[in-house]
């Protein structure tokens, strides 16, 4: 019989995840937002596809009823969170129609800062000091022991949304207010300066299979909400720095309790002690293009290795990745001043991609050469920011690049 997954997307991506599940003989299905219907969607690989107003895509009971009533007539045996926004609606999906895969608990990991820390800091894990923005003595008691500056977090945001740095106590109390009954659902954390990192793996029954280790060239946040060119590149390969993340990942992936998926993990190295920290978790591909990095440096593509385990799982036969290759790649993004700017003069024989996106500018480039890749993108983020950059403070509901 035909296996069927259920895909939800509230954001544009995972096409090579659609496609992979149609070549592996799946019948595929998509319920996205309306907003994203006319986006470059993989039609061919979908055999059914279905579109919701955004908020409906979250609200219960409301997403229960649509996929409940999908699955009056069709035998759905898989069903897949494609963005951040979609893990915690998918976790509730399947406890109630009783589907394999991740649960809500567990998703409650990958999804809410809080708990995430709160499971690390069980660990033993290394995290910087946080706090729950609940009770106002604990509150006190954390900004009087802990020195800011401290890092304000929404506990169930994507990416770098909704973030404020707070420099003193007073500055707090302010915010607090304006968030109302919202305050709840957030954090405050230490803010410790350093590099940050990301860590991009397929696991497979609770073993990590394949890892590729990123250093930020600006730590996300600061691009987001400051503005600038935002910059990535794999690291060199058995250097002591990505053999102690690779091993603080593997932590993290046993603390949270991820059994098959891909993940997306950041963590800091704090310029104060040079130890490396936890920052957060997704049970995703990484975003940002970072999936066509990552795929220009190894041969990996994280998105069709996910379907494949999916698909594995579900047929019950073992899975590995392929053998990835131990090459270097670099992503540079910024966004631009024209609509659509001319890059022709970007014409480096390492240069494997060009971002076609509206008002924005990027490229990947790729070498052997983990030296050249460097030389590249720095050269890149400076040359971009002269000719295309523009800066818009983002807006409320904003979705990074």
């Amino acid at each position: 019989m035909t296996p069927t997954i259920l895909c939800l997307a509230s954001y544009f991506k995972g096409g090579a995840f659609i496609e992979e599940c149609k070549r592996l003989g799946c019948r595929t299905i998509l319920i996205t937002s309306q907003d994203l219907e006319h986006e470059a969607w993989p039609r061919d690989a979908i055999d059914e596809f279905f579109v919701m107003p955004f908020v409906n895509l979250f609200k219960q009971p409301d997403i229960t009823y649509a996929v409940s009533y999908l699955a009056r007539t069709r035998k759905i045996d898989r069903l897949i969170a494609l963005d951040d926004f979609d893990v915690e609606t998918a976790a509730d999906l399947r406890e109630h129609l009783r589907i394999p895969g991740m649960g809500c608990t567990t998703s409650r990991y990958f999804r809410d800062k809080l708990a995430m820390r709160v499971q690390a800091r069980d660990e033993g894990i290394p995290i910087p000091e946080f706090v729950h923005v609940l009770n106002y003595e604990d509150l006190r008691n954390f900004m009087a022991t802990v020195p800011g500056p401290w890092v304000l977090k929404p506990r169930s945001e994507a990416s770098s949304m909704g973030i404020r740095k707070v420099n003193r106590a007073e500055e707090l109390w302010p915010i607090l207010e304006e968030l109302g009954d919202r305050q709840s659902f957030y954090v405050l954390e230490k803010f410790v300066p350093g590099n940050v990192y990301h860590v991009d793996s397929i696991v497979w029954d609770k073993k990590v299979l394949f890892t590729v280790c990123s250093r930020y060239g600006l730590p996300p946040m600061a691009v987001y909400q400051g503005g600038g060119v935002f910059i990535t590149g794999n690291l060199p390969y058995g250097t002591a720095e990505e053999q102690a993340l690779q091993a603080l990942n593997r932590e993290v992936i046993a603390a949270m309790g991820m059994v098959r998926g891909a993940t997306h993990a950041e963590f800091i190295r704090s310029e104060t002690d040079g130890k490396f920290y936890f920052l957060e978790i997704a049970a995703r591909v990484g975003g940002a293009n970072i999936d066509l990095m990552v795929e220009h440096a190894t041969g990996v593509n994280l998105w069709r290795e996910w379907a494949r385990l999916e698909v594995a799982h579900l047929r019950k036969e073992s899975y590995a990745p392929p053998p990835a290759k131990e090459e270097y790649a670099g992503l540079v993004v910024s966004l631009a001043r024209e609509p659509w700017p001319d890059t022709s003069a970007y014409d480096d024989p390492e240069l494997v991609w060009r971002l076609r996106k509206e008002h924005h500018v990027g490229f990947i480039v790729a070498s052997p050469d983990y030296a050249r890749v460097q030389q590249l993108i720095t050269s890149y983020a400076e040359r971009i920011a002269r000719d295309f950059m523009a800066v818009a403070p983002p807006k409320a509901g904003e979705r990074p690049v």
